[in-house]
């Protein structure tokens, strides 16, 4: 009975395939299949937080685009589909976990950990006082030494950190903006002390200042001399560090702040074309620097939408960069990006269910095309990873780049109704904001009217709202609660993390030539008093081991300090 049963729901005879067929090729067939069929209950509304209506069903009809113009080949202009012909066949995305806490000691043995466990790059975590410009020793640093990444004083903490690492092999991400110029000097002097000439270092600096006075507030200077210092690490990069990226401009902090997937593409571009603009104005050629821009973006919980998010902004980027920059070499279209997952969408609830949505934000990123990716930590809702949950988020990468097939093929959900649709929504929407900014008088003018921020704040609170009030359901949290979990196991540091890095700190500064530093922080005034490009006066402070501090008060006494404008 079951038997005869299951042969008559499978069966398919010759005639059945030709009319299913037939129906499929029949576009009334398909028009009248798009709707519910009379009397059956309508499908709710959904929209993106954007206002993007997402249909019940997708049809050609829905997606009008062009192939050749608007989607093309992979590798080739409008980079739609990927920036590379054979993308992760040819190379897989490289694995980089974001790591650093303490002292110099715990992140160089993290690193270590990690590389062994088959990591392919590594990104720095720096903590706040190194981040804000103030030495480990200084009052406004005590509640924060290695709190949220690494406490880097001196040279004598950077050399510590990449203690026997092989940076000649290996890149690496440092996520610093306002210090990024000392940070980097820093790289670069240790690396010479481990026989690696600068022309060999291969890595990215963040330095998107921009973002800073969008999202995060870790600034010191206000932005015209942040533009300065940007732009002066762009020439000196180009001239002295060719395969180091200068800056990696950063829509992940404006995402986590509470920005939609159109105001992060938005709002991430727009300072792009601000940094592309600057350094023309400094006399530098876009075909020079702006295939050395790279950038940084969120991956969160819709995976669909994520994906048509990325391939939006690769085609967004090369328009912008052809079209109103006129660069001519195909390099200068490319958007080349590092993404990680969302940790504005981790639960201090549930925690092992965190693991889930990294590995779906993983598979958006993947999906999207990304060239790096972070994924974070299970635990990171709680505090900063465990080595073991570490371990897991890395090892959530290598099963999708190794069991799951996804790295098989280019763009696999390119041809997609839905997808093309929705990545020309988001790429028309993202546009239109760009030429809001533009009528505002740019990037900087509308930070500093507060008109970014006030966006930002206005799609945080009304993400805050459909959570409170159950329209959008966060697993454990507003749904589906259960019995209290047991905290997994957390990081604890150190107790004495604070007293080592101040001895260290105390130790460098009695052993270093106090007339050096003096001489060489007075030439960086002079210099930072004029147009000469800062970075070899920071470089030669570094070298001194004139401190983190002492370099950034010296350009707080010519730059000032940013105050920001109430946001209203």
């Amino acid at each position: 009975m079951h038997t005869e049963a299951r042969a008559g729901f499978g069966e398919s005879t010759e005639a059945n395939v030709m009319a299913t067929g037939k129906r499929d090729r029949d576009p009334d067939h398909q028009a009248k299949n798009a709707h519910p069929p009379k009397g059956a209950q309508a499908p709710k509304a959904v929209s993106t937080p954007d206002r993007i209506e997402i249909r019940n069903v997708y049809t050609p009809a829905d997606a009008p685009v062009d192939y050749s113009g608007d989607v093309g080949f992979p590798g080739q202009y409008p980079f739609t589909r990927g920036i590379y012909p054979t993308m992760y066949r040819g190379r897989l995305w490289t694995m980089r976990q974001y790591a650093g806490y303490g002292a110099a000691e715990e992140s160089n043995r993290r690193f270590r950990y990690l590389l062994s466990q088959g990591q392919t790059g590594l990104s720095v975590a720096f903590d706040l006082p190194t981040q804000m410009g103030y030495d480990s020793d200084h009052p406004m640093a005590e509640a924060e030494i290695g709190k949220v990444g690494v406490a880097i004083d001196t040279l004598a903490d950077m050399e510590a950190l990449f203690d026997g690492l092989p940076l000649a092999q290996v890149t690496t991400s440092m996520t610093i903006n306002a210090t990024a110029s000392i940070l980097l000097a820093m790289y670069i002097a240790t690396a010479e002390r481990q026989g690696v000439p600068p022309a060999a270092l291969d890595g990215t600096t963040q330095n998107d200042i921009l973002k800073e006075y969008i999202a995060r507030g870790t600034y010191i200077f206000p932005p015209t001399p942040s533009l300065r210092l940007v732009t002066d690490m762009f020439a000196y990069c180009a001239e002295h560090l060719p395969k180091w990226i200068p800056i990696s401009i950063s829509g992940y902090h404006i995402r986590e702040a509470g920005a939609t997937a159109v105001q992060e593409v938005a709002f991430t571009l727009a300072n792009g074309i601000a940094y592309l603009q600057a350094a023309a104005n400094a006399g530098l050629d876009v075909d020079r620097i702006a295939p050395r821009v790279s950038f940084f973006f969120a991956a969160q919980m819709n995976v669909l939408e994520e994906v048509a998010k990325f391939r939006a902004a690769r085609r967004l980027w090369a328009r912008i960069t052809r079209e109103r920059f006129h660069a001519q070499d195909p390099k200068a279209w490319v958007l080349r990006f590092h993404t990680q997952t969302a940790g504005a969408a981790l639960t201090a609830q549930q925690p092992d269910n965190n693991v889930v949505r990294v590995t779906l934000q993983a598979l958006a990123a993947v999906l999207g095309g990304t060239q790096s990716l972070h994924t974070n930590a299970k635990d990171e809702a709680l505090a900063l990873p465990t080595d073991a949950s570490a371990l897991l988020a890395l090892r959530t990468q290598q099963i999708l780049a190794y069991e799951t097939g996804v790295a098989d093929t280019v763009d696999p959900l390119a041809g997609s109704y839905y997808v093309e649709a929705l990545t020309q929504q988001i790429e028309q929407q993202s546009d239109a904001l760009i030429r809001q900014i533009g009528d505002a008088g740019g990037m900087v003018r509308a930070l500093e009217a507060g008109i970014i921020q006030r966006h930002i704040a206005e799609s945080a609170y009304r993400e805050a709202t459909r959570i409170e009030t159950g329209e959008q359901i966060v697993v454990g949290v507003n749904q589906f609660q259960g019995d209290a979990a047991v905290p997994p196991p957390l990081l604890r540091m150190p107790s004495d993390i604070v007293p080592r890095q101040k001895a260290r700190l105390a130790r460098v500064r009695s052993e270093r030539s106090g007339d050096e530093v003096q001489r060489a922080l007075m030439r960086l005034r002079r210099a930072a008093g004029g147009s000469e490009n800062l970075m070899p006066h920071i470089l030669e402070a570094v070298k001194a081991y004139a401190t983190l501090g002492e370099i950034c008060d010296t350009l707080r006494a010519v730059f000032g300090v940013h105050k920001p404008a109430a946001v209203v």
